[in-house]
């Protein structure tokens, strides 16, 4: 491989040796010493790597403000955040058989890992200080529930212009579509040229992937159920698998087992802890017809296009996964009732109270606020202090620091036992009793301020 071509901005001051873009080198007075890798040099070691599409991103990009810390924790040098794309096979995805698409899931998966340590390797030959992250997993689990991982691959990927994220929160590239994994590497250099946020967005506002969710977490108007799609598509994953820990712990034999859990279920189990954990959909990856290589199908006639791609996901028997009075049941029973509801728990227990006020919005379900118009102030003390306000009308809810506004009910409790309470460890009766929760307010409003998140 040729040389990396070098361009230098040089200060005055003492002496610096560096290479030039012949691979000779010189000695030129510099004091803070600022190396640019070209740009298009750099896009061929990707590419030769196994990337299929590469961008570039700096690390001072408002884009990245929720996660540079935890990069810069991870590798405090990094100047700059490659991006790359790796193509999977789209009929594996289509495939109602959620096997096959699972095994090109993970193959691309394993592949993304091995383009991201090629280009780490490469780079270092350079004399390039580089670093690959995670694809998805493993992830820093001692933070979970909270922020797990250090990279957003989708926040950086659209940043430096590889796609835009559609109505189904998926990267969309402009050549490619949906049918992409993305991958980044951290170095320790600017780039001479980096890229930017495409004019336009590849979605096409189909809505198919709306059609084709089997929890109803996309919804037509662009707002997104967290807790649904994470409940069933990753049913084998983090709180799914705690959920069915508890199943067998709590079980009073085997036969009390095979009540809860079913042998097909057990077997999946099995196979998502021998071999890699399975997806139960992404039903919205499969439907997509976005990007240049997949529209032309789709143009060319569209009834046989959902006939084809569409109908045996929606026709498709099969076990949906939802927690309890959740927007999911009520959605799944209505929209799909020849598909099996299974009620299940979601794992989601927030153990800090900075967690528990950043995932409000994620699980906070629509159609079961509706009717209630309140505004809560929360007081916490003891282990963790802290004040907020959350407000939910119209079906919305936000989320602000401090005591806004007028209250309805304000809830002043012990940090570590309104967690408890949530976990369902600590008795609410309890709780009051000891004063440990202290409510201001009619006492219905907590228990409609808890309905709309239900776990």
């Amino acid at each position: 491989m040729s040389k990396p071509r070098i361009l230098v901005t040089a200060a005055v001051g003492k002496t610096g040796h560096v290479r030039k873009e012949n691979g000779t080198s010189t000695t030129l007075p510099v004091l803070e010493q600022q190396e640019m890798l070209d740009a298009a040099w750099l896009s061929d070691l990707c590419v030769q790597a196994g990337a299929d599409d590469v961008g570039f991103v700096q690390i001072d990009r408002p884009e990245l403000n929720t996660d540079r810390d935890d990069v810069r924790e991870a590798a405090p040098w990094t100047k700059t955040l490659i991006s790359f794309v790796i193509k999977m096979n789209r009929e594996n995805i289509r495939s109602p058989m959620r096997s096959l698409a699972n095994i090109e899931f993970h193959a691309s998966d394993d592949q993304v890992t091995e383009t991201s340590r090629k280009i780490v390797r490469a780079l270092e030959r350079q004399g390039v200080r580089a670093m690959h992250t995670a694809f998805g997993f493993p992830m820093e689990a001692d933070r979970w529930p909270g922020k797990m991982w250090v990279v957003s691959h989708k926040l950086v990927a659209q940043a430096a212009g590889l796609g835009k994220i559609g109505i189904h929160r998926n990267v969309i590239h402009p050549k490619f579509g949906s049918f992409i994994f993305l991958g980044t590497v951290l170095i320790d250099r600017r780039v001479a040229e980096y890229g930017d946020q495409v004019d336009f967005n590849p979605c096409l506002n189909c809505k198919l992937c709306v059609a084709a969710c089997p929890t109803g977490a996309i919804k037509p108007d662009g707002e997104f159920d967290f807790s649904a799609c994470y409940t069933h598509n990753y049913r084998e994953f983090m709180g799914g698998f705690g959920d069915w820990v508890e199943q067998v712990a709590d079980s009073k034999n085997a036969l009390d087992y095979r009540k809860k859990v079913s042998d097909s279920e057990t077997v999946s189990m099995w196979q998502s802890l021998s071999f890699q954990s399975n997806y139960k959909a992404a039903y919205c990856l499969s439907v997509c017809p976005a990007g240049e290589d997949v529209i032309g199908p789709y143009l060319q006639d569209k009834k046989a296009f959902k006939n084809e791609i569409m109908k045996p996901l929606t026709a498709k028997k099969e076990t949906i996964y939802v927690v309890p009075e959740s927007d999911a049941e009520g959605y799944v029973a209505k929209r799909f009732p020849h598909k099996n509801v299974k009620r299940v728990g979601n794992g989601l227990r927030p153990r800090s109270i900075e967690v528990f006020l950043a995932s409000l919005p994620h699980v906070f379900q629509r159609r079961q606020s509706a009717g209630l118009d309140a505004t809560f102030h929360f007081s916490f003390f003891g282990a963790e202090r802290a004040e907020a306000t959350v407000v939910i009308r119209d079906k919305k809810i936000e989320i602000h620091d401090g005591h806004v506004g007028r209250p309805d009910m304000h809830v002043t409790t012990d940090a570590q036992t309104w967690l408890g309470f949530l976990a369902k460890e600590k008795s609410l009766v309890w709780a009051l009793l000891t004063r440990k929760i202290r409510l201001k307010g009619s006492p219905k409003l907590l228990v409609a301020f808890g309905k709309c998140f239900p776990s």
